[in-house]
């Protein structure tokens, strides 16, 4: 009996008098719902089993294994083919015709005709084998049985007893015997399991060679192993580039494309092939399909360079191993080899490979330098490196603005004659006097060459790492002038300016290492004053072309495709200090990571080459001087002193306030206002000894000549 629920209801359409009657009423409670049928839970269990990741695993191995077998089978028939046809030296031949290599294509035909030769002979000698074997055969049984029978003699002789003559003889019969015995026992198995071991063999070349299709081959091979590349595979992916010249052109041709493609040559981790392009097709066209290119040849995108080779109408492709890029490239020769020296002027500094393996040295000679890209993609060390090797050489001096101020340049502490290291508008208003101190320098040295044009000055490097935050900088001085901005009343601006312009003949350059250019933090006069420009990773295509230049950017320069975070220490470099392939604008180059504790190891080493250096660090501006007086005490008892003598006393006396900054404008401008100014002596500006004293003695005492850096 089924459960029902059971209701009470009072009937109201009845009469009156059977108001107290009750009915009650029976409501069946609905049915539950029918179950599955089985035949579709069956069907639910079937099809989880089928998609099931175990069961397609198992299904593509089941599949691998077989045809490792059938593709063994077809590689060892086509290795067979080769072997005894002339296929080989054929295929040879039409494949360097279709390079335009005809050296090696004559060369390949000969082979192929020597080839035919000797097969024709062997085949000529077949005709007379059986006759010529039978003779053999039959000379080779005579003998043996004769020479059987004599040592049977020699038995019979050596024994007297004349049964021995045919012991050797008999001998021989049992050793075949056992022979064809042993065969009759071991034949059996062979024919079983024989084929069982061809098919293990067919099975081995198979999975040597991954003869199976994509899909069924384990992950790690579809993702690590990029095909080869040949010169039907180039031309295939040139001709599904989407460009429609560029396909019909390759329809039309006779020997299917072949004839656009040069020699296809080893380069480094890969190889490169040059390829002219036929009428109506523009170099930039292929340039803009680089990622389309580069996954028809079955590689990444940062594994596929195209550059503009000084041939009209020609394309270079530069196509990595798969996966290669991604290998470390090994530690600096700075690191490795620590009786390293270096030579400013005739030397070069080991920065890395390049994509073909070479090693990459850049020459430092006369030449500024600007490094820029995206935060946290090495740049820092990329410039580091250089100024590491730059510091075994003892005759180069250094002043560095670090205004990132993590410690990347501690290590030069004690090496360079300043090390200004912070981020903050105080640090920028040192380095822009640093960099002031240059041009000051580089002024005073232009006079000493214009006495004398032989003389010969010893390199100084100024290097401001972070640049961007001086460009940026809102900070002005008591003349109302920004430290920052582009502007001509731009300090920093100005003296980066003037370095540029004239630093490089008496040796004294501008080093700069700038993120994230724009115009606002790398103006345009600044970036292009330096004569070596590398970039790593950009985010587009307007800053690589801030960058590195218009020039280099269309001839196929491209560091805003480089990966950021995975091509770190990845430059993409614009200069005539590093040999750069004929025809190409620019470069690219895996630097060598130089960490903190071996650059600390290889400024010892440059320390040890110096006599020493008392490095200038952060300024005490609280410390107050009376200048006036300073300078009475630098002169001291000569009549008169040049004022670039005067101003290498007043550091020496007080470093801390006489940095950089002291140029000989300022102290022109301090003589001047008490009425001592310099005159000019033989050429050159004197101070003199008398009118500083007397200055001293008229001057007011309010304090006017005291000063604080």
């Amino acid at each position: 009996m089924s459960d029902n629920v059971v209701h009470l209801r009072k009937n109201t359409d009845s009469a009156p008098e059977s108001d107290n009657v009750t009915t009650l009423t029976v409501v069946p409670e609905p049915a539950p719902a029918s179950p599955v049928p089985l035949w579709v839970r069956s069907g639910r269990a079937i099809r989880t089993a089928v998609t099931h990741e175990t069961t397609k695993t198992t299904a593509r191995a089941i599949v691998r294994h077989t045809l490792y077998v059938a593709g063994g089978a077809r590689i060892a028939a086509k290795r067979t083919w080769d072997g005894r046809t002339a296929s080989r030296y054929e295929r040879m031949f039409r494949a360097a015709e279709a390079a335009g290599n005809h050296e090696v294509a004559a060369e390949w035909e000969e082979r192929g005709q020597h080839f035919r030769e000797a097969r024709h002979r062997r085949r000529m000698d077949l005709l007379h084998s059986p006759l010529d074997a039978a003779k053999g055969v039959g000379i080779t049984v005579g003998m043996g049985v004769g020479s059987l029978v004599a040592l049977g003699v020699v038995m019979a002789i050596a024994t007297k007893d004349v049964t021995q003559v045919v012991t050797p003889l008999m001998a021989t019969i049992e050793f075949i015997n056992l022979i064809i015995t042993i065969v009759k026992v071991v034949w059996g198995p062979a024919l079983s399991i024989g084929p069982f071991l061809a098919l293990l063999a067919l099975w081995a070349v198979g999975s040597k060679q991954h003869a199976a299709p994509a899909w069924a081959l384990p992950a790690n091979v579809r993702n690590s192993e990029g095909e080869p590349i040949t010169p039907s595979i180039v031309v295939k992916a040139l001709r599904d580039l989407g460009i429609p010249a560029l396909r019909n052109a390759i329809k039309e041709m006779g020997d299917a494309g072949a004839s656009m493609l040069g020699p296809i040559r080893i380069a480094g981790c890969g190889v490169e092939v040059d390829v002219t392009l036929p009428s109506g097709v523009a170099t930039n066209e292929v340039q803009g399909k680089r990622r389309k290119l580069a996954e028809n040849l079955s590689r990444h995108e940062h594994e596929v360079f195209i550059v503009i080779p000084q041939a009209a109408r020609t394309v270079r492709l530069w196509i990595a191993d798969s996966g290669a890029l991604d290998e470390p490239i090994g530690p600096s020769p700075l690191v490795t080899d620590e009786t390293m020296t270096a030579d400013y002027a005739k030397g070069r500094a080991p920065w890395g490979q390049d994509l073909r393996g070479d090693a990459a040295a850049l020459s430092l000679y006369q030449r500024h330098l600007l490094i820029t890209g995206l935060s946290n993609q090495g740049k820092t060390a990329a410039l580091r490196s250089l100024a590491l090797w730059a510091s075994l050489d003892r005759r180069v001096e250094f002043r560095i603005a670090d205004l990132k101020g993590a410690g990347d340049w501690s290590m030069f502490d004690g090496l360079a004659t300043t090390l200004i290291q912070g981020p903050t508008d105080e640090h920028v208003i040192e380095a822009t006097e640093m960099v002031e101190g240059l041009v000051d320098e580089m002024n005073r040295r232009i006079a000493e060459r214009q006495a004398d044009p032989t003389v010969v000055f010893d390199p100084l490097i100024g290097i401001v790492d972070e640049a961007q935050v001086a460009f940026m900088c809102p900070a002005v001085d008591d003349q109302k002038r920004p430290y920052g901005g582009s502007k001509a009343t731009s300090r920093y601006f100005m003296g980066v300016r003037k370095v540029h312009n004239q630093g490089r003949v008496v040796d004294v350059l501008m080093y700069e290492g700038t993120q994230d250019p724009t115009d606002q933090n790398l103006p345009k006069l600044v970036r292009e004053g330096a004569h070596t420009r590398a970039s790593l990773a950009l985010g587009t295509e307007a800053q690589a072309v801030m960058a590195l230049g218009e020039k280099a950017v269309n001839g196929g320069a491209a560091p805003h495709l480089l990966r950021q975070g995975l091509d770190k220490g990845t430059l993409v470099i614009a200069s005539d200090g590093i040999e750069i392939p004929k025809g190409q604008s620019s470069i690219t180059v895996r630097t060598h990571f130089i960490g903190d504790d071996d650059a600390k190891a290889i400024t010892d080493r440059a320390k040890a080459l110096r006599d020493g250096v008392t490095t200038l660090r952060a300024v005490d501006r609280s410390e107050e001087r009376d200048a006036l007086a300073d300078v009475a005490t630098a002169i001291g008892d000569a009549p008169r002193l040049r004022t670039n003598e005067v101003l290498k006393r007043l550091h020496a006396l007080a470093p801390g306030t006489y940095g950089d900054q002291w140029t000989n404008d300022r102290l022109k401008a301090l003589l001047e206002s008490h009425g001592a100014e310099p005159k000019k002596s033989h050429g050159v500006m004197v101070v003199h000894r008398d009118h500083v004293l007397r200055a001293l003695a008229n001057r007011d005492t309010d304090g006017s000549a005291s000063v604080s850096r």
